[in-house]
């Protein structure tokens, strides 16, 4: 893309969220608490996609995110493309993937699941990353990663 054409501003360092789909960019938001920082944010949405349709954007000034940061991630917006800048560059590209395990991430739907009765990280294995099934790794319980509560 030519820069001239560019959407929204550039930034010197940080990261880039791109490829969000349009609908879950306030939830990315929202779960990695953009809203708190003391640093520039740029939110961008709806914007035209050849891959998705609408897409969101977020540019994050100064901020570069954890691993546990991104496998929260993973759960809302699965395939988001994380572009981390310095000076101005791209230097490195990372698409999201959900990992094959998730701890202390998602809280199990079963009521009688032991996480939800004792004080213990949940622990859920990724069965089908495409269909995005999840199994406790507790109570054997599978559940579609659209229908978790994050912790």
């Amino acid at each position: 893309m030519d820069k001239k054409e560019r959407l929204v501003a550039a930034i010197e360092n940080g990261t880039v969220i791109d490829h969000i789909p349009a609908e879950k960019t306030y939830q990315v938001v929202n779960l990695l608490g953009l809203q708190n920082l003391n640093t520039p944010v740029t939110i961008g949405n709806n914007f035209a996609s050849k891959i998705i349709g609408k897409k969101g954007i977020i540019k994050v000034s100064d901020k570069f995110f954890t691993k546990e940061e991104i496998s929260r991630l993973s759960v809302v917006a699965p395939k988001v493309v994380l572009n981390i800048i310095r000076n101005y560059d791209v230097i490195e590209k990372q698409t999201v993937e959900t990992p094959d395990e998730l701890q202390g991430i998602v809280k199990c739907n079963n009521p009688v699941c032991i996480t939800n009765n004792e004080p213990m990280a949940t622990i859920f294995n990724v069965v089908n990353k495409e269909k995005g099934i999840l199994k406790c790794h507790y109570c054997g319980k599978e559940q579609h990663i659209d229908q978790v509560t994050l912790v």
